[in-house]
């Protein structure tokens, strides 16, 4: 099991794709390369194109004898310098990363100034309107709770069930900087974007903190808030 962090500016996200550059496409072909073997490895999420990883995992089967804790240094030293492999470890035959409960964090960065900030500009969605923080940790609370996130899922997801639970969220906010962090057991596609574009609109007061449950219930996605986008958004990791 690896656990990866990557910069996803110059990727057309998680998924292997034919002729792109993929985080997937990298893993596979370094890891054939390393081993001699057919490598594909198998993600516990798929990342938009743009979004970056903190503790992003994957999976891979192979026959070689190269202990688990190794595989991360000698995959460093071969790949572009915006994937990291922070830790590898053998795990169980039977593991599969989609198959276990766990709690999923994402962090959605906001850069609230007049100006940007070449700095993090990568990292972080610039917004020169002062947001108001204080009613998007008011708002971000009514998220809280198992429900049908219809009203905050893009209509190209191909999903049997919109229901989902989200553990914990926060805002937190330090200068110019504003984390919204969010705690689930899984999340539909563009969810935590489209959450973090609600909040933003809440912050600019053209949305009320006491309206989320009623776009929630709504189940429709002209109610909600517009999709962020994805360069703010950072995978965190996984909490079993």
């Amino acid at each position: 099991m690896l656990t990866v962090a990557y910069d996803g500016t110059n990727y057309s996200g998680w998924q292997y794709q034919p002729g792109k550059d993929t985080i997937e496409g990298v893993l596979n072909a370094e890891l054939s390369r390393l081993l001699a073997e057919d490598i594909k490895v198998i993600g516990a999420s798929r990342t938009d194109a743009g979004v970056h990883a903190e503790g992003a995992i994957a999976v891979f089967d192979t026959s070689s004898r190269i202990p688990g804790e190794k595989f991360s240094y000698a995959l460093n030293q071969s790949l572009p310098e915006d994937i990291v492999i922070r830790k590898s470890e053998e795990v169980a035959s039977d593991f599969h990363p989609r198959r276990v409960d766990c709690r999923k964090t994402y962090r959605y960065s906001i850069w609230n100034d007049t100006f940007p900030m070449p700095t993090n500009s990568r990292y972080t969605y610039w917004v020169y309107t002062n947001l108001d923080t204080t009613a998007m940790q008011q708002a971000a609370e009514y998220f809280v709770g198992e429900h049908d996130f219809a009203a905050f899922c893009s209509a190209a997801a191909d999903v049997s069930s919109t229901v989902r639970t989200i553990y914990e969220m926060k805002v937190e906010s330090a200068a110019h900087r504003i984390d919204i962090y969010v705690t689930g057991s899984g999340f539909l596609y563009n969810m935590v974007r489209i959450i973090a574009g609600t909040l933003i609109e809440v912050g600019e007061g053209k949305i009320a903190p006491d309206d989320i449950p009623a776009i929630i219930s709504s189940c429709d996605r002209s109610k909600a808030g517009k999709t962020a986008p994805a360069k703010g958004l950072t995978l965190i990791g996984y909490n079993q």
